[in-house]
């Protein structure tokens, strides 16, 4: 019986490398985590708007509450009604950006970019108002239908 040839090569440095860069992205991702640096307005301003169309899009008439001001959040059977047929008949509506976001106070503005699924490079430029209700920024206007 003979034995097999070994060609002098070993596993054993691509599972270092391996193990340090999963070590590295762990530590990276525990700093994340546990930063304590407080989110910026215009952040959080952005986050409503992206919150409140993606409860639209599931559906979601209670987180949809929670991303809209008092004033626009309407009666629920009209809000999903509406959304159903646009969806029906654009597709889903996603948010690809949020720009220029001026605060004032308890009030902002800013340019929320929009496409639908039907026409993706279709970009759709909104200027949007939010204001600061309960301490948390909400949308307080219509977007694109």
């Amino acid at each position: 019986m003979t034995e097999p040839e070994h060609d002098g090569s070993s596993p054993m440095p691509i599972l270092i490398a391996l193990g340090v860069a999963v070590l590295v992205l762990a530590a990276v991702g525990a700093a994340w985590l546990f930063s304590n640096k407080p989110m910026s307005e215009d952040v959080k301003v952005g986050r409503a708007a992206v919150g409140q169309n993606d409860a639209l899009q599931r559906d979601n008439y209670g987180d949809f509450r929670k991303y809209t001001c008092a004033a626009q959040r309407g009666v629920e059977a009209e809000v999903l009604d509406r959304q159903q047929k646009s969806k029906a008949a654009q597709g889903a509506r996603y948010v690809d950006d949020v720009t220029e976001v001026k605060i004032d106070g308890d009030k902002a503005t800013a340019t929320v970019v929009y496409h639908f699924d039907h026409a993706a490079d279709n970009k759709i430029k909104v200027p949007m108002n939010f204001v600061r209700e309960g301490g948390e920024w909400t949308v307080c206007s219509p977007g694109p239908v």
